[in-house]
């Protein structure tokens, strides 16, 4: 087949293309297909958002120039989760830009929880986590893991850019939620006003969100230009993914993999409590070197049991000195290890961190591991009263009719759930006490002398 000359266009070119001659051609810049070795460049070149241009940009643009301690320790902090965002996005053909929106959620910090709630590097609320499949339970929340919530955000950015149509309308609706955007919107529509991201009347934390993220691009673009400095960060992969078979201590894979116990945390920060369930996180995320040093190591490793810790449940609501006192701690270590707040009392069926015992060599079931809560109630002052039991009363009927668990009723009279109680035989209850907000239950002829009294004090205040 013969090749045309390169000045010469087909003859089924299409007419767009012959107007492009020779010289022209030469003369247009060439993309470079190099991969840069700086990750900082790779996100410039995935930048694909319109600029924002407004007086909030600059006045965001000099809030971080004059603060570069800052910006440092924020941009040296993601270096751990830049590459990763980055090749999620790439892999969605997102725009680059969204690889720097953890800066202004978070400052990258995986640990960090809003006032409002919201957890993680993404700061999810914690219904939308669950709209987006990140588990929430007494032993992790993956708000926090790093993995589970990159593409749980990405996910719900992309929906909101299919629902809008504008990456600064998704963003809003990022912050500010969905239904609040599309109602401010119709709102503009029904009025004949514009509707977009500028001409919406909206919170001041959203409408600083979209200004906040644009300087923060602008500085990523031209650093100099704003008199800040990006630490270098390779582009290459921060972290490796390792299965783990065994629950493990915290402490413990930090020093198998050869790293520091904030190192480990930073990258699983899903991981709260100081062990590690296998059964419910099946994998940890190590820096790319000591992957191999973990296994080598973990694979060597003598000294006995991996996990100090194991799950125990609540049988019956519990106030924690007595569960403390139950799994042999103490009642301040009890509260510490699983985040027990004082004057609350424990829920039956509530999964607690507790001492593992030498001898038990099993690991925690995938169903405490996976989908354990701790449940808690403010305390309540029980008081023990007896009552005799009527025919044919068993444990359950009279658990609906005080309104206690089986369990509960079973344990105080040391029967078993499916007990039946004798006619007249004397049963335990532990009830909560009256208190002054209780209707009284004293007879109406012990009541009334206090309440002539009432109403003969509310006649001489009316003279």
């Amino acid at each position: 087949m013969p090749i045309e000359p390169l000045d010469q266009a087909p003859a089924t070119a299409p007419a767009d293309l012959l107007s492009i001659g020779l010289a022209e051609v030469y003369a247009r810049p060439v993309a470079s297909l190099r991969t840069p070795s700086d990750l900082w460049e790779r996100i410039r070149r995935g930048f694909a958002m319109p600029d924002l241009i407004s007086d909030l940009v600059r006045d965001r643009e000099q809030w971080y120039s004059i603060r570069p301690d800052y910006m440092f320790r924020m941009a040296e902090r993601s270096h751990k989760y830049l590459f990763h965002i980055v090749e999620e996005l790439e892999r969605r053909n997102m725009p680059g830009e969204l690889a720097l929106l953890p800066f202004v959620e978070s400052a990258f910090d995986p640990h960090a929880v809003s006032s409002a709630k919201a957890a993680g590097m993404w700061q999810f609320m914690p219904a939308t986590g669950k709209q987006y499949a990140l588990k929430q339970n007494a032993f992790r929340d993956d708000r926090r893991d790093v993995l589970a919530s990159t593409r749980a955000a990405l996910d719900y950015l992309q929906k909101l850019y299919e629902l809008f149509g504008d990456w600064h309308l998704a963003l809003a609706a990022y912050n500010w939620g969905e239904g609040s955007v599309g109602r401010a919107i119709l709102k503009n529509q029904q009025s004949g006003q514009p509707s977009r991201y500028v001409d919406l009347t909206m919170p001041m934390e959203t409408r600083f969100y979209v200004p906040k993220l644009q300087a923060i691009k602008n500085i990523v673009a031209n650093p100099q230009a704003f008199g800040t400095q990006l630490p270098p960060i390779q582009n290459h992969p921060f972290f490796q993914t390792v299965d783990i078979k065994r629950d493990i201590d915290v402490a413990l894979a930090a020093k198998l993999a050869g790293v520091s116990l904030s190192d480990f945390k930073a990258l699983n920060p899903s991981a709260s409590r100081p062990v590690i369930l296998a059964a419910g996180t099946p994998q940890i995320l190590l820096p790319w070197e000591n992957a191999q040093t973990f296994e080598d190591n973990l694979a060597a490793y003598g000294g006995g049991r991996l996990a100090s810790w194991t799950v125990w449940m609540a049988p019956t609501n519990l106030r924690p000195a007595d569960a403390a006192k139950r799994v042999g701690m103490s009642e301040a270590d009890l509260r510490n290890i699983n985040s027990i707040p004082p004057r609350m009392m424990i829920r039956a069926g509530s999964s607690l961190l507790v001492p593992r015992a030498s001898s038990l060599a099993t690991d925690v079931a995938e169903r405490a591991a996976d989908q354990g809560q701790l449940t808690l109630s403010p305390e309540q002052v029980l008081k023990r009263s007896t009552i005799k039991a009527g025919k044919s009363e068993t444990v359950t009927s009279l658990s609906k009719r005080y309104k206690v668990s089986p369990a509960a009723l079973a344990e105080w009279n040391k029967v078993s759930t499916a007990a039946t109680f004798k006619a007249g035989q004397s049963v335990v209850l532990y009830l909560p006490a009256p208190t002054s907000k209780t209707k009284s239950t004293a007879p109406a002829s012990q009541r009334k002398p206090a309440m002539k009294q009432r109403q003969r004090a509310a006649q001489i205040a009316k003279r």
